[in-house]
This record gives structure tokens, C-alpha cells and sequence, in this order.
């Protein structure tokens, strides 16, 4: 596995594109202190090597009818590998969900779901329940969000060296 340096304008190219996805090559490469080109060839770097996993717009999930935030814990009556997979497949192909993760602790799976109102929660709840594998499912709600950030902290104080890529070196 390749190891990569990222130094501090790495660390600031990545830290203002997940702030800000859309700004132009030329006012990130203004942010960051350096010209265009090289910062061009820096993102593409940081996208081959896959820091930079793609670009999203943060809509709003209210103002497109999806009035109920809520999340379930999942227990399945089986822990092999095709029942796993097998939910994994089942609800990646619901557009409910928008976060599924395998989890470690008394249930198997977190889910972040969305829905249009309380009733529409209830179905996806049914539906969960009802699904094959499914020994247990606990919904919580929430009543607001006061902290909803995307991706993670970037500290450009330190330069960070990393693995990356899957073969060997």
C-alpha cells in the first residue's frame, strides 16, 4: 500500500472543498496561497487516491416534504456473512434510508432514515420488522438537529501521512 503525505495545503484544499464543494479552481487556489494549476493537479491528486470521494448539495429535507428525521437499531437473528449482505442489499435499496452502518454492541445495524410524516415512519418501521433476518428493530425520532456536519474534522496544523490504495507496496 502506497503511502501518501498530505501537507498543510493538501489539509486546507480538503478542509474548504467539503466546506464548500462548488467554489471555482481559482478562488480555492486563492484560499489555499497557491496558483491554479498546481492546485488543479493537487485536487485531482487527492480525488485519485480517494480523500475526494465526490461532490453532494446539502438539500433540505423538510422543503422536499421529509417532515421526520429518525434512526433504528437493528438486530438480525443471524450474524453469517449472506444475512448480512443480504440487509445491507434490502435497505441500500430503499431511498429511505440515507445511512446504513454495521454496528458492534447488542444490535447489528444503524440506520438514519427519513420520511414524509409519522405514518410514513411507521410504515418504514413495519417494513423494517417484517423483513427477513429481523429479530429486532427500536426507532428513536428526533425532535430537532442543532449540530449536523458532513465528513470530517481536517486539521491543517500537522502534515499527515497515510496508507492508501488496497494492493501491496
Amino acid at each position: 500500500m502506497p503511502r501518501v503525505k498530505l501537507d498543510r495545503i493538501d489539509l486546507r484544499i480538503l478542509k474548504d472543498l467539503q466546506a464548500e464543494g462548488r467554489m471555482t479552481n481559482v478562488e480555492l487556489a486563492s484560499r489555499v496561497g497557491i496558483s491554479a494549476p498546481p492546485c488543479l493537479r493537487r485536487v485531482r491528486a487527492l480525488e485519485e487516491a480517494g480523500f475526494i470521494r465526490g461532490y453532494h448539495a446539502d438539500l433540505d429535507a423538510e422543503l422536499l416534504g421529509y417532515e421526520v428525521l429518525f434512526f433504528a437499531l437493528v438486530g438480525l437473528d443471524s450474524q453469517s456473512e449472506s444475512v448480512l449482505e443480504g440487509f445491507e442489499a434490502m435497505v441500500a435499496a430503499w431511498p429511505e434510508v440515507r445511512e446504513c452502518h454495521m454496528a458492534r454492541g447488542p444490535h447489528d445495524f444503524l440506520l438514519k432514515l427519513v420520511a414524509r410524516n409519522t405514518s410514513h415512519e411507521n410504515e418504514l418501521t413495519r417494513r423494517l420488522t417484517g423483513s427477513p433476518h429481523v429479530s429486532t428493530v427500536l426507532t428513536v425520532q428526533t425532535i430537532r438537529t442543532s449540530t449536523d456536519r458532513p465528513g470530517v474534522p481536517v486539521e491543517e496544523e500537522t502534515a499527515l501521512s497515510v496508507q492508501v490504495g488496497q494492493g501491496e507496496e
